[in-house]
């Protein structure tokens, strides 16, 4: 969303622990700003502005390396990957989807959306044939999706159309989520809606949420499903920062109803919600740019475990390691 814009924080370090957190260490200090984050290879990946795009060893962080997909100072905040290469596609017209050869790291466009409209918040691959990216709408406001499929990308043919001044907020690349069967995407602005995705019949679905909503700051930011029954999403309102309620929201039929969770009882806006691989949903974590939050019951209560600063984007590593990126750097965090 065009209207979403970066809000800077000066991190001045972690105020205050919980006795969840054992530690956190710095892996990247680099003058960037960091919305997207892969695993691969035991590395963390990451795109990021000023074209910037690299990783850092897991093992070993003095073995990271950092290029540049363009002359040009681009800014990115979508990453994404499948067997042998990552994907990468700039926010603001000209859109370019950039392919990122894993073994020599050699990139190519392979796509170009030049409307003045384009403005992609999200590429998730579903698995390594076939991948989406959500943009902004164009004037006519038809629901607007890239798919890869077939070795290729293209536009997804649709009737939808999206409210005015619905659209997507492009803050930690996580407002599309998939299993095998489903795929789902979270809007936000004047409507805060999930559009659902049959991947068999490509059939379209649209679900109306109780999430804040109604101004272009609030909506959904970030979203994440279990199974085909369970997901949950995050967000808030960028321009209210400690604002809490209506931003935490669950569903369990597969995004048909989604039930308010914790409403003025969370540490405020949100950017990025990752479900515990293995934990079957029950535990999440949640960051947004004044703390990092945990819930150990289905995002049913959420307690504060840091306030780190200007972290918009979090992965799982291991059941006890947590990768954060954002403003400047890339940290880990380890839990007890």
């Amino acid at each position: 969303m065009k209207k979403f814009l970066s809000i800077a924080f000066l991190s001045v370090g972690i105020a205050a622990f919980s006795q969840q957190v054992e530690n956190i260490e710095v892996i990247l200090n680099d003058k960037i700003s960091i919305r997207a984050l892969e695993l691969y290879d035991n590395k963390v990946w990451y795109s990021g502005s000023e074209s910037k795009f690299g990783f850092v060893d897991l093992k070993d962080s003095k073995n990271q390396k950092q290029i540049k997909l363009s002359d040009d100072k681009l800014e990115f905040r979508t990453l994404a990957q499948d067997k042998n290469s990552f994907y990468a596609i700039n926010i603001v017209s000209p859109a370019r989807f950039f392919k990122i050869d894993k073994k020599d790291l050699k990139s190519q466009i392979v796509y170009t959306d030049s409307a003045k409209t384009a403005f992609y918040d999200a590429l998730h691959f579903v698995n390594d044939k076939l991948a989406y990216t959500f943009s902004d709408a164009d004037s006519d406001l038809l629901l607007k999706l890239a798919v890869y499929k077939d070795g290729k990308w293209g536009m997804f043919k649709n009737n939808v159309k999206l409210n005015e001044g619905e659209a997507a907020f492009a803050a930690s690349n996580t407002n599309i989520s998939s299993t095998k069967k489903n795929l789902w995407i979270a809007t936000g602005g004047k409507a805060s809606r999930i559009i659902k995705l049959n991947l068999k019949n490509e059939k379209l679905e649209i679900f109306n949420t109780p999430f804040i909503q109604g101004e272009s700051s609030q909506g959904m930011y970030s979203i994440d499903f279990y199974d085909d029954q369970f997901g949950i999403a995050v967000g808030g309102d960028y321009t209210k920062q400690d604002a809490n309620v209506n931003n935490i929201a669950t569903t369990r039929d597969g995004g048909k109803t989604w039930q308010i969770q914790a409403s003025g009882q969370n540490a405020g806006y949100m950017t990025c919600v990752k479900i515990k691989p293995g934990s079957k949903g029950k535990e999440v974590m949640a960051v947004g740019d004044q703390h990092i939050s945990y819930s150990s019951d289905f995002g049913k209560t959420w307690k504060k475990i840091s306030d780190e600063k200007g972290l918009y984007v979090g992965q799982w590593i291991d059941d006890n390691r947590i990768v954060f990126a954002g403003k400047d750097r890339i940290l880990i965090m380890k839990i007890k």
